[in-house]
């Protein structure tokens, strides 16, 4: 039979592959710190390093004898030919789940806790490195990689204040919404510091999902929370001077609700509009709805995504359909309903689209 380990040698094991999943932790860590100026997922990471830490007992330390292990030392070829963050972050993001699942298998007969801590922060990191890839494809294409999701993404969530923000566009995301725009007009009651919280708030839930966020007319708050672009009115500044400040990497959105409001949007280098009000809706009071003659006339004539809105809901989407609109924007469709992602869900159906 072959011989069992003995207790320090299963220390040394432990020890070497906590080593190796908070130095990895770390370069990830300091990626997102340095590099994408992402303080979200820097406190993910230093979550995890943290957490390990607590369990790195100093008799895994004290096992430690880096002068008898036949492997200290030893590279491989492949590590020469990491030449992009991409890479970097791709191997450290392995290296970090190999060593947690050498801790889960060993440390079930050293030490419990650590076994159960390795394997719940392994879970974690796998979605960790899903959104620090995107960010590095992000900063690395500029705003081509927005440009893109933007061109797959066909149903357009509008949320403002509400009681259980949070907790709605989570379940939406889940449902498969990858567009959302956060809006909180002036007479909404809320100071700029909450604005600040629920939009930072809801800009790290679209990147744990893929999505991409977007803020209503305040430019200086899109930039403060890492937005993926803004959205901006008739009566909003201009989307020139809002490309001056957003810079090119983010997205600009207009609402138009007449053809040449259209045209002057594409001309003036906007990413998306908006076309309607399609029917009447409360969340526009007062303004006339355009009936479907301004989808057609959308569907015939923009260079660019359209998404058609104001009152639709899952029944109102084969109508604007049949006009020749692909996307669609809602309000209420999704945040008054009682199961946010069965509505979601529902509407993409309708749209023949998963998102």
């Amino acid at each position: 039979m072959p011989p069992t380990p003995s207790s320090s040698e299963i220390e040394r094991l432990l020890d070497a592959n906590l080593d190796r999943a908070r130095e990895g932790l770390r370069v990830l860590e300091d990626w997102a710190r340095f590099a994408l100026d992402r303080a979200d997922l820097v406190a993910r990471c230093k979550d995890m390093r943290q957490r390990l830490g607590r369990l790195h007992d100093d008799r895994y330390k004290l096992a430690r004898h880096t002068a008898s292990d036949p492997a200290a030392g030893m590279g491989h070829p492949a590590q020469l030919e990491r030449q992009d963050p991409s890479q970097v972050v791709g191997a450290n993001a392995s290296r970090v789940a190999e060593a947690l699942r050498v801790l889960e298998e060993f440390g079930r007969s050293d030490n419990a806790a650590l076994a159960t801590e390795a394997a719940a922060i392994r879970y974690q990191l796998y979605d960790l490195e899903v959104e620090l890839l995107q960010a590095v494809r992000l900063a690395a294409s500029g705003g081509d990689a927005r440009r893109a999701l933007l061109g797959q993404c066909h149903l357009y969530l509008i949320a403002g204040p509400m009681a259980g923000l949070e907790a709605m566009a989570e379940a939406a995301l889940r449902g498969g919404v990858r567009l959302l725009q956060y809006r909180a007009k002036s007479d909404s009651g809320l100071d700029d510091a909450t604005r600040l919280q629920q939009a930072r708030a809801l800009r790290q839930l679209c990147s744990r999902h893929g999505a991409l966020f977007i803020v209503n007319d305040r430019i200086d708050l899109a930039l403060a929370a890492e937005a993926d672009g803004v959205h901006l009115g008739q009566g909003d500044l201009p989307p020139a001077l809002a490309r001056r400040l957003l810079g090119p990497e983010r997205l600009i959105g207009r609402s138009t609700h007449a053809p040449a409001q259209l045209q002057q949007a594409i001309a003036d280098g906007c990413d998306y509009v908006g076309v309607g009000p399609v029917h009447a809706t409360p969340t526009k009071p007062g303004r006339e709805p355009v009936g479907l003659d301004y989808v057609r006339q959308a569907a015939a004539s923009s260079a660019i995504p359209f998404f058609a809105i104001g009152g639709i809901d899952a029944a109102a989407v084969a109508s604007v359909r049949a006009a020749g609109a692909a996307r669609v924007a809602v309000v209420r469709a999704i945040t008054a309903s009682a199961d946010p992602a069965a509505a979601a869900a529902e509407l993409l159906q309708a749209l023949g689209t998963p998102h």
